[in-house]
């Protein structure tokens, strides 16, 4: 918001003193190729940082320039009381100066150069001195980079004792800005980081000095102002009578505001505070954020609820600013009534208070705690997902973490999570987190296996550290079983490593990949290094391993996991959105599939059930090892209905296809491992390797939090049961066990359908029933839970036994057709739209997806199955649909 200035400051008028024109400025004060004149532009009365100044009015002297030699300057005023006069003023530019040895610096334009600039100091540039009107005067030497500066400057070339006059300013994300309706102001990178200061670099400046009088009780009757050694400019000045310096940077605080009426939230659940916003400002000062207030149930908080999301106030927020004792904090309702309070007015206790505004202080998070996580028992420090909060529900992110993560897409890569309205940092079991005395709420939780610690905590003067310790209830990684994500993006392999250490993830898969003209974690894959392996100095216990996902629009993605040797490219084709406009379409997934195979890797069918395309080609020519469920969040939803109606056609038409899981994490708000896969050792030691044998053998079960032993006649997932003619009886036995989301139903699948179920009320259970089979099925288990309450989420599902009666596996020819139609559906985009400049590389992207279309249509035959299929597109003749 920009406000109207503070009455605590006079402009004087300078007026009849001025003795150039800006405009005509030559020499070290002329204009830069990058300038835009802004300075030259200034006119009449401004407000530079919330202090009034009168400028003169282009088209006729409006600036006082001192040079040496001539005679001093002297503004006249009548006799008046001051703390301080503050001078909007620069130094010239000096010229660029090549270190004494070295010759010429080429080339001409070299930016090291620009690098220096501004970086001379110490120069006596001038004086100025204050004339009492007893008599006596002080005179203040001004020196250069102290009290003055020259405009264009570089990085780091700051003054001592001057500020910029612009500034600082703060911004909205990119995505934030996009969720309002607005452009963008500023590039991105810029926006990520919501400030900047206000000062240029090789742009130009001028710069706020405040001269302190020392004699505040005696009457100032003019300033002198005197050359010394260079020339200078005063654009303007002012006077104030405050008593703490007025431009000396303020500490951070936070006060409770109620809304008054015509004040409004926006869509983000704030107000808008930055400098694109009209809702909140402060005139001496900046405000930070203002953000709803959050209101936590304690009684939920220390519950074993699994998540605790709090009630976000519709009329209160806690705003951050920074402002000197006599700034003024302004709010503009929706017809445009400016309401203001000085600050001063909040101060004391609230029975004195006399101010039109509700605005409570809130305690400054000042007090620095340690925080050491360690595990019960051992004392040993673990890595883990961290949330704090104090008594207003403001977050309180340790040292190196957001204040506000960000959401958006490709915004917040940096070991952070947003899960609702609580926001989560990852650490790696120490940590210093600045605290407000009094209590603040912890949640601290690492994985499915370790029960989740939520507290509320005094803090108090002599607070320092606090230790916690996380107690591991369940004990299924002593079992043999290895949890793994799939499927993530962006984040760098040793932030992936955290996150995974943090959510008792053992194996990440990071995915390097395409978008557009983007490229991402390309530079990460090497073909061979496992981080986090013994083998490359790790532990051996948690792992990272960068794979790629290779994609199409229409034909569908691909994620190629722990493969050796060089990059399978390219990582998109066929255009845009995954490849570039105007791509080719060079590769289908069955070439890049079989490439994966041949270096060693494993290949996953991520987030099933789309695109429903060339994946079904793929799986019925024996290219896939696994089916990925995939959930970016489970708060928001859990494993996908779709998703496993999808796998369930594969697995009818005979492909016992392992599951897997993956959160395609892109965002901040994304979970890794919110959804994982366990895959069971079975004795074999834990490496990377072992653990992609594990998936292809599919003894797996993907899970938002109950973990899941499921068992046919002593047989895991994965295997196969053959039955004589007739069937039989078959024995099913499972065990479910969770630290805290409650399983309700268990089900009991057979070819998609439920065959029986059960229901518990509790987070570990045993139990065990008989089907009859009289024909070829496949069987899994299926467990309902919910991490938000809803009663028909999925929690976790089992990968499938399947059962051979008579030698014959289960086949089903309405599912068959399906998968028919969807082969169908690619050649047919291959025959129309696909780009294409080779008719020998699409003759061969063709065959493959016949091949798997005769061998479909062929199973249906030697099954018997009659039927009245008639093909959406042509197979066997080549032409557009």
């Amino acid at each position: 918001m920009i406000t109207p200035s503070s009455p605590h400051f006079s402009p004087l008028d300078l007026s009849g003193y001025f003795n150039a024109e800006r405009d005509g400025l030559m020499g070290g004060f002329s204009r830069h190729l990058k300038d835009d004149g802004w300075s030259e532009r200034l006119s009449g009365l401004q407000s530079l940082r919330g202090i009034p100044f009168l400028f003169g009015s282009p088209g006729s002297d409006d600036v006082v320039i001192l040079r040496p030699g001539e005679r001093s300057i002297e503004i006249q005023t009548e006799a008046i009381q001051l703390t301080y006069l503050l001078f909007v003023q620069a130094a010239p530019d000096l010229p660029d100066e090549v270190p004494p040895g070295f010759g010429k610096v080429a080339p001409v334009d070299n930016p090291s150069a620009e690098s220096i600039a501004g970086n001379t100091l110490g120069n006596m540039v001038s004086t100025y001195s204050l004339l009492f009107e007893d008599g006596t005067q002080i005179e203040v030497p001004v020196y250069r980079r102290f009290a003055i500066q020259q405009r264009h400057v570089c990085w780091g070339a700051s003054p001592f004792a001057a500020m910029p006059s612009q500034g600082p300013h703060t911004y909205l994300t990119y995505g934030e800005n996009l969720a309002l309706g607005r452009r963008p102001g500023v590039e991105y990178g810029i926006a990520e980081g919501r400030n900047q200061s206000g000062r240029h670099y090789l742009k130009e400046n001028l710069w706020l000095y405040a001269m302190p009088n020392p004699h505040h009780d005696k009457r100032v009757k003019g300033v002198r102002l005197q050359a010394v050694s260079e020339e200078s400019l005063v654009y303007a000045i002012s006077k104030t009578n405050v008593r703490e310096h007025p431009l000396r940077l303020q500490q951070r605080q936070k006060a409770r505001l109620r809304l008054p009426e015509g004040v409004a939230l926006n869509v983000l659940g704030e107000l808008d505070a930055d400098d694109a916003g009209d809702q909140i400002g402060i005139d001496l000062g900046t405000v930070i954020s203002a953000r709803r207030v959050l209101h936590y149930s304690a009684t939920d908080w220390i519950s074993a609820l699994h998540d605790v999301q709090p009630t976000p106030s519709a009329d209160e927020v806690i705003v951050e600013y920074t402002g000197h004792p006599d700034a003024r904090i302004f709010l503009r309702t929706a017809g445009g009534k400016l309401i203001s309070e000085d600050l001063s007015a909040f101060a004391g206790a609230p029975e004195k208070r006399r101010s039109r505004l509700e605005f409570l202080p809130v305690a400054s998070a000042n007090r620095a705690v340690k925080f050491l996580i360690v595990e019960k028992g051992t004392r040993t420090r673990v890595p883990a997902r961290l949330h704090v909060h104090g008594p207003n529900g403001e977050y309180l992110p340790p040292r190196g973490h957001h204040r506000k993560v960000n959401t958006g897409f490709f915004e917040d890569n940096y070991a952070e999570f947003a899960n609702g309205h609580n926001q989560y940092a990852y650490v790696d079991g120490a940590c210093i987190v600045d605290l407000p005395v009094g209590q603040v709420s912890v949640d601290i939780s690492k994985g499915f296996e370790i029960r989740p610690l939520r507290r509320i905590v005094e803090i108090s003067d002599e607070t320092d550290e606090i230790v916690f310790e996380l107690e591991k209830v369940l004990h299924w990684r002593e079992r043999g079983w290895i949890s793994s994500d799939t499927h993530v993006h962006f984040l760098s392999p040793t932030t992936a490593l955290l996150e995974g250490q943090a959510e008792g993830v053992n194996v990440v898969n990071l995915l390097a990949s395409q978008w557009g003209e983007m490229f991402s974690n390309v530079g990460d894959f090497d073909g061979c290094t496992t981080l986090g392996a013994k083998d490359f100095g790790g532990s051996g216990e948690f792992l990272v391993r960068v794979g790629t996902e290779n994609r199409q629009q229409v034909l569908g993605h691909i994620s190629l996991l722990g493969y050796e040797g060089p990059m399978i490219d390219p990582l998109c084709t066929g255009g845009a959105d995954e490849s570039a406009i105007g791509d080719d379409l060079v590769s289908t997934m069955a070439d890049w599939a079989e490439r994966c195979r041949q270096q060693g890797g494993l290949v996953v069918m991520p987030h099933a059930p789309n695109p429903q395309a060339e994946r079904a080609a793929d799986i019925v020519l024996g290219l896939v090892d696994a089916l990925e469920i995939m959930t970016m969040n489970p708060r928001r939803w859990q494993i996908s209905a779709f998703a496993l109606a999808d796998w369930y056609r594969f697995l009818n038409i005979g492909h016992q296809l392992p599951l897997v899981a993956g959160s395609d994490k892109m965002d901040a708000a994304a979970l890794l491992g919110g959804i994982r896969t366990y895959a069971k050792l079975d004795g074999r030691d834990f490496t990377y390797k072992s653990w992609m044998d594990c998936i292809r053998l599919g003894n797996t079960f993907v899970t938002v939090g109950p973990l899941v032993d499921f068992q046919v006649e002593g047989r895991s997932p994965g295997n196969r049961i053959h039955l004589p003619s007739g069937g039989g009886k078959v024995m099913l036995r499972w065990e479910v066990e969770s630290v805290s989301v409650q399983p309700t139903v268990v089900e009991v699948i057979r070819n998609g359908l439920v065959v029986d179920q059960y229901t518990y009320d509790r987070l570990s259970l045993l139990g065990h029933c008989a089907v009859n089979v009289t024909e070829s099925c496949w069987l899994a288990l299926r467990v309902r839970g919910s991490v938000d309450g809803r009663e028909e989420d999925i929690a976790a599902h089992t990968s499938a036994v399947c059962i051979d009666v008579a030698g014959r596996p289960v086949f089903a020819a309405t599912d068959a057709i399906a998968v028919l139609s969807q082969i169908e559906g690619s050649i047919a985009y291959l025959d129309t739209l696909a780009p294409n400049s080779s008719e020998a590389k699409q003759a061969r992207m063709r065959a493959a997806l016949e091949l798997a279309h005769h061998r479909l249509h062929h199973q249906l035959h030697d099954h018997g199955v009659g039927h009245d299929h008639t093909p959406v597109h042509s197979v066997h003749l080549k032409q557009e649909h």
